[in-house]
């Protein structure tokens, strides 16, 4: 494995992911048992560097003194596009492609999924090779951010601004994460993209004649996809940031789909978050209502309502600052706190998000201060452990209508972002004027 040779490197991160028998990220029952088991550890063996072909397809046994271990390299490739073809109705899509004569592009930021968006999208549904752009893997991902947010993926943005295409996606570093957007650069917000992939279920074959058991979404995410469970019947968990908190669920078959604000989509066919499946559900729902990404979000929005939403990032915070921050806002989740409006609005609730799991019983506390207002209006407060150094305090901000779906977001969400400013002192705490993202 790389990571044996330079371990330093490993250790500098003060991380590492380890999946689980389901192929899902570990729980807490099984992380916490693990923590504990390094307090009480003395020492650990390192495997001394071995000559193992990552280009071929092959079994490799090593002898060690903890007994053989057993390294198999896969085309990874191969087996994702095989799943795939089970779940989509792939000639379909390119047949619908072709015989419209649309312009798709995807753009791969030069991470892992290049090779993989060569494969699904030119090879297997025709895309020309010029509309796949930065498919070429690169150490530095060629020096930009592989985020797929209206920020870091401007570069397509303003390639879909143009007109050219029809729909555009973007996936990041690893390729579980995605952008949407249609002709002209609209925009399709994670939380509307789960929502709509939920109400148009049944253009993916893979669902088709079968039960759909629910759908699960983070804390943080809006509540669209809630109004289509409503309307149509399903099941609806509301769980912590973490797609551990799918496994369990997807597991007990209690949802068939799951998805978080931070552009992560997927579905029970694995337990990740999947971006060429997103991409995918999205061309499977174009193609079976044969109308653009605009036009099927817009009518979205007209049967189920319209949630604003924004979430605004203050990074690299001192680990002090963002901690202040937090306990500013925590305060008012004691039962005796004066809560100010929010935009005008009685605020009804302030509660520290805490989540039990159904299925194993795993409890999680302190997931996010969460203020709710009268009319449902949701301005939501997390310390992040994502960013690149030091603290990353997220603001969540969601505001939801069934009668004006149009305007400018930030416009609509102002009365919200004042009444963040508010509680929280982040201006004064963090010395910024302004949040360093906004998506």
């Amino acid at each position: 494995y790389p990571w044996v040779k330079n371990l330093k490197a490993v250790v500098s991160t003060q991380s590492t992911g380890y999946n689980v028998a389901n192929g899902g990220p570990a729980p807490d029952s099984v992380t916490n048992a693990i923590f504990e088991k390094t307090k009480t550890r003395t020492f650990y063996n390192i495997l001394d560097p071995v000559d193992i072909t990552l280009s071929r397809i092959e079994r490799t046994v090593l002898d060690t003194d903890q007994g053989p271990v057993v390294v198999e390299v896969v085309d990874g490739i191969a087996c994702h596009e095989q799943l795939l073809g089970t779940i989509f109705d792939l000639p379909k899509i390119k047949s619908y492609l072709a015989r419209n004569n649309l312009c798709i592009t995807a753009d791969a930021m030069a991470g892992v999924m290049g090779p993989t968006v060569h494969r699904i999208f030119g090879e297997v549904l025709g895309v020309d090779a010029s509309h796949l752009i930065r498919c070429t893997p690169l150490p530095d991902f060629g020096g930009s951010h592989p985020d797929p947010n209206l920020v870091y993926a401007a570069e397509l943005v303003d390639t879909m601004k143009s007109g050219r295409y029809e729909f555009g996606v973007a996936f990041d570093g690893d390729g579980d994460r995605n952008i949407i957007l249609g002709k002209n650069g609209f925009f399709v917000s994670p939380s509307d993209s789960l929502a709509v992939i939920t109400a148009n279920i049944s253009c993916i074959p893979y669902f088709a004649g079968k039960k759909f058991a629910g759908v699960g979404r983070s804390l943080p995410t809006s509540g669209a996809v809630d109004q289509v469970a409503k309307k149509l019947g399903f099941g609806i968990y509301e769980t912590p940031t973490g797609w551990k908190y799918f496994g369990s669920l997807m597991d007990a078959g209690m949802i068939s789909v799951c998805g978080e604000e931070s552009f992560g989509t997927g579905s029970n066919h694995i337990r990740e978050k999947d971006g060429i499946w997103a991409a995918l559900a999205w061309l499977s729902i174009l193609a079976t209502r044969e109308c653009s990404v605009e036009e099927i979000v817009r009518s979205h929005w007209k049967e189920y309502g319209r949630h604003f939403y924004s979430r605004h990032d203050y990074e690299a915070l001192t680990t002090e600052q963002g901690a202040r921050v937090m306990a500013a806002v925590n305060g008012f989740t004691a039962a005796d706190s004066a809560l100010p409006a929010m935009g005008g609005t009685e605020v009804i609730s302030c509660v520290n998000f805490s989540y039990t799991d159904p299925v194993s019983g795993d409890r999680a506390v302190n997931q996010g201060v969460v203020f709710t207002s009268q009319t449902g209006s949701r301005v939501i407060f997390r310390l992040s452990g994502t960013g690149s150094s030091g603290a990353t305090v997220r603001i969540y901000l969601e505001y939801y209508t069934t009668s004006e779906v149009e305007g400018d977001v930030q416009e609509i969400l102002s009365p919200l972002v004042e009444f963040a400013l508010q509680v929280s002192d982040i201006k004064a705490i963090s010395g910024r004027e302004a949040p360093t993202v906004i998506t």
